[in-house]
């Protein structure tokens, strides 16, 4: 009876885990990805309006605050801390996005 109770009960519960182990990593990957294009996608944004700014302007902005107001660029600071520094009117900011 212990072969058959391990064949009937213990080898399906085993595989069902293991699948929902699978799907569960499975998701957690895809999140991730998604996050990681989110951010690539805010940083090339922040950075085609700091262009825009200074092709309009003439500098480029000392803030990312004056591209929000000036420019409708929106960020999603709950999900994406977002690091802004400009060195100087005539050289393109440095722009750093990375997921929370």
């Amino acid at each position: 009876m212990g072969t058959h109770l391990i064949r009937r009960v213990i080898v399906p519960v085993a595989a069902v885990a293991a699948i929902v182990a699978a799907y569960a990593l499975g998701g957690r990957a895809v999140t991730d990805m998604t996050r990681e294009q989110g951010a690539a996608s805010l940083r090339a944004a922040v950075l085609d309006a700091a262009m825009q700014c200074c092709a309009i302007e003439g500098s480029y902005p000392s803030s990312l605050a004056y591209l929000e107001e000036h420019y409708g660029l929106v960020v999603n600071r709950d999900d994406y801390a977002v690091t802004y520094e400009s060195y100087a009117a005539n050289v393109p900011p440095s722009v750093r996005v990375v997921p929370r």
